[in-house]
């Protein structure tokens, strides 16, 4: 039988969540047992924002799923400026600008939506997530849409998006990127859309689906907001605060 007074009356609770709840104590400190864990959290999230992106394998899966596309880096040429000097991820590096443009096309022929992925804070999201959340919203889009090569970035900023949906003449643009690691989710994915994107854009100017993952937002309901997102972009020409997301009506 249970000794009523030794039951864990948290344990319940922790079924339904990653927080830290319920922690207990040993004297003045935690149990040993969650300063082990919370040492493994930040050492995984750690991990998250120093791990390099497979970018063969990556544009290996969405070579076989979504056709061919295009590697570029921004102007940061490693990890520890990628880190230090932010500005850096939000430029093309000057091959990779002429990369995007030379695939554009002279005239460029311009398309209705470019996908950009970036590993941003955690290659480990974009590696996990991205391919199976381009899975779950292709088939959400117009057919009559056309689509820009999907492009892989290195060493990117949210705001590297701009400048790639200029170059590529897009009228939208999704920039798949790994979020901040948090010490529950070193690989959560974040969606931001922009409507008619240029280099100088700010965050309010955008939209933004965040903690994709399946411990998070799973992917059919991520694909579902991006895609009602993407429609209203279109709709009404415009993306960010004057938009406000309300996929919940497709219900």
């Amino acid at each position: 039988m249970t000794d009523m007074k030794s039951a864990d009356p948290w344990q319940a609770l922790r079924r339904f969540t990653s927080a830290r709840i319920g922690l207990g104590r040993a004297g003045a400190s935690l149990p040993t047992a969650e300063i082990l864990r919370f040492g493994l959290a930040h050492a995984e999230a750690r991990d998250a924002v120093h791990l390099a992106l497979d970018v063969t394998a990556l544009e290996a899966a969405l070579r076989t799923r979504h056709g061919p596309g295009l590697v570029v880096h921004s102007r940061a040429p490693n990890r520890a400026s990628y880190l230090l000097r932010p500005d850096l991820g939000r430029r093309l590096d000057d091959a990779s600008a002429a990369l995007i443009s030379q695939a554009a096309g002279q005239p460029p022929q311009g398309h209705d939506l470019a996908f950009a992925i970036a590993d941003g804070l955690s290659a480990l999201a974009v590696q996990r997530h991205a391919p199976a959340l381009l899975d779950a919203l292709r088939p959400l889009l117009p057919p009559d849409w056309t689509l820009a090569p999907p492009v892989i970035a290195v060493q990117g900023r949210v705001a590297l998006g701009d400048e790639i949906g200029e170059r590529l003449c897009a009228r939208m643009l999704v920039m798949l990127i790994g979020e901040r690691p948090g010490l529950s989710s070193p690989d959560s994915l974040g969606a931001y859309l922009t409507w008619d994107p240029r280099v100088g854009r700010s965050d309010a100017q955008r939209n933004c689906v965040s903690n994709i993952r399946p411990e998070g937002l799973d992917y059919p309901a991520a694909a579902k907001k991006i895609a009602w997102l993407l429609t209203e972009n279109r709709r009404l020409q415009l993306s960010g605060v004057g938009l406000k997301e309300r996929s919940d009506l497709l219900a």
